[in-house]
């Protein structure tokens, strides 16, 4: 098959693509390129997907940009878009809330009507933990009510969900909307607080601190929310919201006790006041993924840290 793989040189988007790659799918990755953080790392992320194999194509273009994606979706006969291009993170979007909508509301239906129009009948896109907002009950079920998201970044994805359920109802497409919950592994963005938390440590520098440390992730090893997504393209479901998490909370002052092993390096803490948006405890529900899917997370954080750490280091010592 052939798929547009949509944000296809950022971190979760290279793991993708290797491995429909490597499942003998022909692949189109669709990325802007902004400067939101090094441009070298994700051309770097470009050339490992290209030693994956062939066919890979890249295209460097915009989501919101309705001619770029007529003309690319024009190019080739597409069978199915996975669509994870977004403005990410929760705390930048509070600095540029607009801009968040833009790119992640905009880009998205721009997507989702190129694809109507050129007859592709199966997308899957990608939407975030981050509308669950703060939740009274968990681990958080994707039937849980969602209206009251706290950043730009979860109201533009809760923005989302709800045009991926109006091109099911309206056209009859085959939408599977994706909420991930904190994926970390090798070529994380450096802004996510892992990656950023090693650097800092690995050079001896203080790592920030929002709060007593006590809040909360579900963090989910790239590798099973890639598993979770090849599920998605193998199966139809009209329209679904699945949670992809690793289905395990671990809290900040733990996940530091995991660097500073991983590393051999003792943390320097910089304490500072709990930040607007961000909530205290993501947790999630995969039943629905375990039944529907066959979705079943293997790396467990004591696992996944020493992991990304083996790379960190592989890739500082390179560069």
């Amino acid at each position: 098959m052939n798929f547009l793989v949509t944000g296809g040189a950022g971190f979760i988007g290279s793991h993708l693509c290797q491995r429909l790659l490597h499942a003998g799918h022909g692949v189109w990755a669709l990325d802007d390129l902004n400067p939101f953080y090094d441009v070298a790392i994700k051309r770097g992320n470009l050339r490992e997907i290209a030693q994956a194999g062939q066919p890979f194509t890249f295209v460097q273009g915009d989501v919101t940009d309705p001619a770029c994606l007529n003309q690319l979706l024009g190019s080739a006969r597409f069978d199915q878009v996975i669509h994870l291009a977004a403005r990410a993170g929760v705390r930048p979007s509070l600095l540029e809330p607009a801009l968040y909508q833009r790119v992640n509301v905009e880009g998205t239906v721009q997507v989702l009507e190129a694809a109507r129009l050129h007859s592709v009948q199966k997308i899957t896109l990608a939407s975030s933990s981050s509308v669950y907002g703060i939740n009274a009950r968990v681990p958080f079920n994707e039937s849980d009510p969602i209206f009251s998201p706290i950043s730009p970044y979860a109201a533009s994805k809760l923005a989302c969900e709800a045009l991926g359920h109006v091109y099911h109802h309206l056209y009859g497409m085959d939408i599977a909307m994706l909420r991930f919950f904190t994926v970390y592994g090798p070529r994380q963005r450096p802004d996510l607080a892992i990656h950023k938390f090693a650097r800092l440590i690995d050079a001896g520098k203080p790592i920030p601190v929002f709060g007593d440390g006590a809040a909360a992730r579900d963090y989910t090893y790239v590798t099973d929310t890639v598993d979770g997504i090849m599920a998605c393209v193998e199966r139809k479901f009209g329209y679904e919201i699945f949670n992809l998490g690793e289905s395990q909370t671990v809290e900040l002052s733990y996940l530091i006790t995991l660097l500073e092993k991983a590393l051999g390096k003792k943390a320097i803490i910089d304490r500072q006041p709990a930040q607007p948006g961000d909530v205290p405890l993501t947790f999630a529900d995969i039943s629905k993924a375990q039944r529907r899917l066959g979705y079943r997370p293997h790396v467990k954080i004591e696992e996944g840290i020493p992991r990304f750490i083996e790379w960190f280091r592989s890739h500082s010592a390179a560069s």
